[in-house]
C-alpha cells in the first residue's frame, strides 16, 4: 500500500491545525493526549531485571527493560544471566530495531556495553547526557577520552580522532574483538549540552540530530543505533522521537508525535513522559527560531511542539520518572543551520 505524501506547505497547514487545537484552553488536548498513554506498557513483564544477579546492574531500580523487546547479549561461562543488559530495542519509522536505547553505562556493565555494541553491529552510538550532574554520576565513562586504546572484556576500543563540533563532540572509534582480524569504524555522538535542569537550546539540538539523521541516511543499515542518556527512556526517548519526526517530514510524511511515543512505550517503559509547558519558553524559542534557517511561518509550530512535549527526566531529578519532548522539522527542502546559535 502505497502512503500518501504531502508537500511542505500541506504539512505546515496540518502541522499549525493540529497545534492549534490541541492547545486550546491551556493545552488541554495535549494533556489528554498524554495521559491516554499513561497506561502503556505497564503490564509488560520485567523478570530478567527484577532477578537477584541482575539487580546491580541497573543504574536506577525502577527502570528495568521489558523482556520481550529486551537486548539479549551472548551467554558467557554458561552463566544464563550473563545475556542481561539494561537495553531494549525501539522503532524509529523503519522497523522495531531501529535503535537500542540503554542506560548509561555503569562501572560494572561497560564490558557488556561493548559487547552489546560488537554483537548487534552498531555503527552509531548517541550520547546525550553529561557524565556527572553535581555530585551525582550519570553515566561512567566508557571509551578512551584521548586517542588511545583501552580494553572491556574482549573488546578493544581505540579512539581515533575527536572532533569539536558547535555544541557536541564526533568521535571516530575503531573496535576489535580479541583475536579476530577484522575491525569496525564506530562514530560516536556526544552531546553535554542538554541542560541539566531546564529544556535544551532548541536550534542547537535540531543541528545535532540532524546530523545524526544525515549519517543514518548516508551509511548502508548494518544495525540499530544505540541512543542512551542516564536512564535510557528521558532524553533517549525525546531524541528518537525528534529524529524520527525528522525523517517524516523529509519524506513529506505528515508526523505524529502521539504515535511514535505510544510505539517506543511498547517497547522500553516510560519512553518520554510529564507533561511541561511555558508560555515564556515558547517566546524564548521562537525569538531563538528566527536565527535558523527554518522558514519563519514554520517556526511558531515547531516552538510550540517541543514546549508542550518537554518533560523532565529521571536522571536529572531524584526519584521522579520524567523525560524530554520530541520536536518537528521540516520537509527535504529546509536545511538546519549547523553554526552555533
Amino acid at each position: 500500500m502505497r502512503m500518501e505524501t504531502f508537500s511542505r506547505a500541506q504539512l505546515l497547514q496540518e502541522l499549525n491545525w493540529q497545534c492549534n487545537k490541541l492547545a486550546a484552553k491551556d493545552n488541554r488536548g495535549f494533556k489528554q493526549e498524554f495521559e491516554e498513554m499513561n497506561d502503556v506498557g505497564k503490564d509488560f513483564p520485567v523478570r530478567a531485571g527484577r532477578l537477584e544477579a541482575n539487580r546491580d546492574k541497573n543504574r536506577y531500580p525502577l527502570v528495568l527493560p521489558y523482556d520481550h523487546s529486551r537486548v539479549r547479549l551472548s551467554i558467557q561461562n554458561l552463566n544464563p544471566n550473563s545475556d542481561y543488559i539494561n537495553a531494549n530495542f525501539v522503532p524509529g519509522g523503519g522497523s522495531e530495531r531501529d535503535f537500542i536505547c540503554t542506560q548509561g553505562p555503569l562501572f560494572n556493565t561497560i564490558n557488556d556495553f561493548w559487547r552489546m555494541v560488537w554483537e548487534q553491529n552498531v555503527r552509531i552510538i548517541v550520547m546525550v547526557t553529561s557524565l556527572r550532574y553535581k555530585n551525582t554520576v550519570l553515566c561512567d565513562r566508557y571509551w578512551p577520552v584521548e586517542e588511545g586504546t583501552e580494553y572491556y572484556g574482549l573488546i578493544q576500543v581505540t579512539t581515533v580522532t575527536c572532533k569539536q563540533g558547535p555544541d557536541y563532540l564526533i568521535t571516530t572509534i575503531n573496535l576489535r574483538q580479541r583475536d579476530s582480524p577484522t575491525d569496525r569504524i564506530i562514530t560516536h555522538y556526544y552531546y553535554p549540552s542538554w541542560p541539566d535542569q531546564g529544556v535544551p537550546n532548541v536550534p542547537s539540538l535540531c543541528a545535532f540530530t540532524e546530523c545524526v539523521r544525515q549519517h543514518l541516511e548516508a551509511v548502508p543499515h548494518l544495525g540499530p543505533a544505540v541512543v542512551h542518556c542516564s536512564a535510557g527512556i528521558g532524553r533517549s526517548g525525546t531524541f528518537v522521537t525528534l529524529l524520527w519526526m525528522m525523517q517524516l517530514c523529509v519524506r513529506g510524511i505528515q508526523p505524529g508525535i502521539k504515535a511514535a511515543v505510544k510505539d517506543m512505550r511498547q517497547h522500553r517503559m516510560w519512553m518520554v513522559q510529564t507533561l511541561f509547558s511555558a508560555g515564556i519558553f515558547i517566546v524564548d524559542l521562537t525569538l531563538h527560531m528566527q536565527s535558523n534557517l527554518i522558514p519563519c511561518s514554520l517556526r511558531s509550530s515547531m516552538c510550540l511542539f517541543i514546549d508542550v512535549w518537554y518533560t523532565g527526566s529521571l536522571e536529572d531529578g531524584q526519584k521522579g520518572d520524567r523525560s524530554r519532548q520530541p520536536a518537528q522539522t521540516p520537509a527535504s527542502t529546509v536545511r538546519i543551520d549547523h553554526r552555533a546559535p
